[in-house]
């Protein structure tokens, strides 16, 4: 069980919110009904990264879950392309706080608090319930490390009571309560890149790998949308993130890189990178620059 409350949390209201917020990112966010999600990235006109967002229809509102630090930057990006639209956006992280249980057993532990939650069986899909001591909260079927994980969107004023439960039902699951070098640790052996670690400002979102997750190409216009069309169209980025043994060489990878911290010409880079207890060895994110083309 992981206590992600730092992370950044926005809703974007008004009766044009979900038109205005599909003309803004990647992915399709027009066909998104009540009790559905979908991951995306916020790019700018160059279609360079601005921030990843996991986005939340709920019945009133659409909901944003991102890194923290970053309300600001993407209320203003969005804000900048407010102009006649119906759309309000309000920083809703002092009202939620953000619980998160992952691995196997994520299941049975949240059933465990036997709060009436039917578990969404589809990525990004959440339901709610309504209790009359702790508020209102959510459920979103959310694996963060790769293989089974929901989030809990708690009220703050019950956000105490939630925790202790959770923890409680993970220690009777052989779980335990967790911190942030765990969680680093799951997402680096997923290969999850992470926005601010293995991605920012100057990547555009098929270097970071994100296009089969967080790019729909049949949607309409969006902001940076010709960029990111035009990639798939004519060619392929100079650089992609992969994930690596960084006892090894790195493999499978577009060309032959060594250790990187042996090699002097270096083509690749290692934002993230652990120790695997687990894996027993040593485990890095790096970006490997493909070969160039005799043509190039």
């Amino acid at each position: 069980m992981l206590d992600l409350s730092f992370r950044s949390r926005l809703c974007l209201t008004g009766a044009d919110r979900q038109r205005f917020l599909h003309g803004q990112v990647t992915n399709d966010v027009s066909k998104l009904q009540p009790g559905e999600g979908c991951y995306a990235a916020l790019i700018s006109a160059k279609g360079k990264m601005q921030s990843d967002l996991n986005i939340y229809r709920l019945d009133d509102e659409l909901l944003l879950d991102f890194e923290p630090g970053l309300e600001t930057t993407v209320a203003e990006r969005l804000e900048k392309y407010i102009i006649a639209d119906d759309v309000q956006i309000v920083d809703v992280a002092s009202h939620y706080g953000l619980l998160s249980v992952q691995g196997p057993q994520a299941g049975p532990v949240v059933e465990k608090l036997k709060l009436g939650f039917i578990l969404p069986s589809i990525h990004y899909s959440f339901s709610k319930i309504i209790d009359a001591t702790l508020g209102e909260l959510y459920l979103v079927n959310q694996p963060r490390s790769g293989t089974i994980g929901f989030d809990l969107f708690v009220p703050t004023n019950a956000l105490a009571a939630v925790a202790d439960k959770l923890i409680a039902a993970a220690k009777d699951a052989g779980g335990r309560a967790c911190g942030w070098r765990a969680m680093e640790t799951v997402r680096i052996e997923a290969g999850l890149p992470r926005f601010g670690a293995d991605m920012d400002e100057s990547n555009l979102p098929p270097e970071a790998g994100l296009d089969a997750r967080a790019v729909n190409y049949n949607k309409g216009c969006y902001i940076g949308q010709e960029v990111i069309a035009r990639i798939r169209t004519y060619g392929q980025v100079r650089r992609h993130c992969e994930d690596c043994d960084s006892r090894k060489t790195l493999h499978p990878c577009p060309s032959k890189v060594t250790n990187f911290s042996t090699t002097k010409k270096k083509r690749a880079t290692s934002p993230s990178a652990v120790h695997s207890p687990r894996l027993n060895g040593n485990i890095a994110l790096g970006y490997v620059r493909r070969r160039p083309m005799l043509s190039e």
